[in-house]
């Protein structure tokens, strides 16, 4: 009875102590290539612009859009994200950077050719 109870005590300390790597990301809804959901706060990434899946200008932007969106999932799978808030936009979404494993994700977005650098404005994607 009592190893009974000292390898139950074991194992719950064991799975407090475990944290599975993708549990941030299970937090996130993807919205698009620079918008996501986390816990219903709408956050969007605060250095780049993606290009539009949902009111693209042409077929080009959207294709590019889908690859930014698909892209942004895989970086947030990659481990716990890190979420530094800088306020908020017109729009009142929370405007962020976001990293994982040390990395920024916009950054790597940009890097990738997914996104490129908010300026303040928009720039047309076709």
């Amino acid at each position: 009875m009592a190893l009974m109870r000292l390898l139950l005590l074991a194992m719950f300390a064991l799975l407090l102590s475990v944290r599975p790597t993708d549990e941030a990301h299970a937090l996130f809804t993807i919205v698009d290539g620079d918008t996501v959901l986390l816990s219903g706060e709408r956050i969007r990434i605060a250095n780049v612009d993606a290009p539009e899946v949902r009111h693209a200008q042409c077929e080009s932007e959207a294709r590019l859009g889908r690859l930014a969106t698909d892209r942004l999932r895989g970086l947030l799978a990659e481990g716990p994200a890190v979420v530094r808030r800088e306020g908020e936009d017109r729009f009142g979404r929370t405007l962020a950077r976001i990293s994982v494993n040390g990395r920024d994700v916009g950054d790597r977005l940009v890097n990738e050719g997914l996104a490129r650098r908010w300026d303040g404005r928009r720039q047309p994607w076709c």
